[in-house]
Order: structure tokens, then sequence, then C-alpha cells
């Protein structure tokens, strides 16, 4: 998944980079909505088995931290949204690196069943670190040892950027669940 968002910075960071300093893009990314049935609880372990909309099956186990588990039932049916984006930002002459990550869980109140959101966001500063229009390619460095380096479609949009050129990117990653209970 890092993999698909580094691509995406790729992609996005080059025309954010060709106008004024400190310029912000959102870079709206995916939104998935699936919904899968509880097939079967082992209480003892914590595990449910789900079915989802293809027919498959997926067997996971519940944390500790998930409170209601005891009033899920065979039968119910569990919704999760999944949703990400990508902000970039191109850094000021000066400004300091930041290299940040935070993560939340919200319970949803007032249900008989579990539910929730659970939040990731990871900022760091990357540095272009090559360009090679004949690819085109460009290459990053960032916190960590952390590299990388994808092809760029709009090889006109490398004219715009150099390498030393500093951009902060945040990834934003949110899974919000629930569960409806059988009406059977």
């Amino acid at each position: 998944m890092m993999r698909r968002l580094i691509a995406l910075v790729t992609m996005a960071m080059l025309p954010a980079a060709a106008v004024a300093h400190a310029q912000t893009k959102v870079v709206p990314g995916e939104s998935k909505t699936v919904t899968a049935t509880v097939e079967s609880i082992e209480q003892s372990t914590r595990s449910i088995t789900l079915k989802g909309p293809e027919g498959n099956y997926v067997t996971m186990t519940v944390p500790e931290s998930v409170k209601r588990f005891d009033n899920i039932k065979v039968g119910d049916t569990l919704t999760a949204h999944y949703y990400e984006s990508l902000i970039l930002r191109l850094k000021p002459q000066g400004e300091a690196s930041v290299d940040t990550d935070s993560a939340k869980i919200t319970p949803t109140p007032g249900r008989d069943l579990p539910g929730g959101t659970a939040a990731t966001q990871r900022t760091i500063t990357a540095t272009i670190t090559a360009i090679d229009p004949k690819m085109p390619s460009i290459t990053f460095s960032g916190p960590n040892n952390w590299k990388y380096t994808s092809r760029v479609e709009d090889k006109n949009a490398l004219s715009k950027v150099k390498v030393g050129d500093r951009v902060d990117i945040t990834w934003t990653q949110a899974l919000l669940t629930s569960f409806v209970e059988d009406k059977k």
C-alpha cells in the first residue's frame, strides 16, 4: 500500500512543485466500502470468520481493546469504509524537516454492537535527489534511509522541479467499522 501511495506522491508532486513555494495539493485516494457477514465466532480466541461479498472467507482476531465483542452474533453484518488521501506541500527554503506518525482509535458510542474509527497519519519531508528526463523518473529520499524512485508520466513536469527541492508528504488512512444485527 505504501508503494501505491508513493506513486501517487510522484504523480501529484510535480504539478504542485511547479507553483509558488508552500503550495498545498490534496490528492484524493482510494475509498472503498465492504460488507461481510459473520459466519462463525470463537469466543475463547476472540476470532470471527467473515464471508465477503464475493463468497470469500476471512478469519480475524479481534483485539481485547474492542469492547462489546460478546454482542456479535452469527449472521450479523460488518460494514467497513476505508479511505486514504495524500497531501503534498512544497517546503519553503529553510523550513525544518518533519517526520511524524500518529494513530487514534475512536469507538462508536451508544451502540450494543462494536464499531468505531481507526485512523493513522504519517508526514515526512522528502528531498528530490535525482531527476532523469530520459526515463523519465524522479528519486526522493527522506528520514530513516527512505528512498523511492518512480517513473513520471508527464515528462514536461520534470523541467519544473530541481534536485534539492523538498516537499512534505502526508498520508492519511481511516477505517470506519460497524456491525448491524441480523434481523432473522
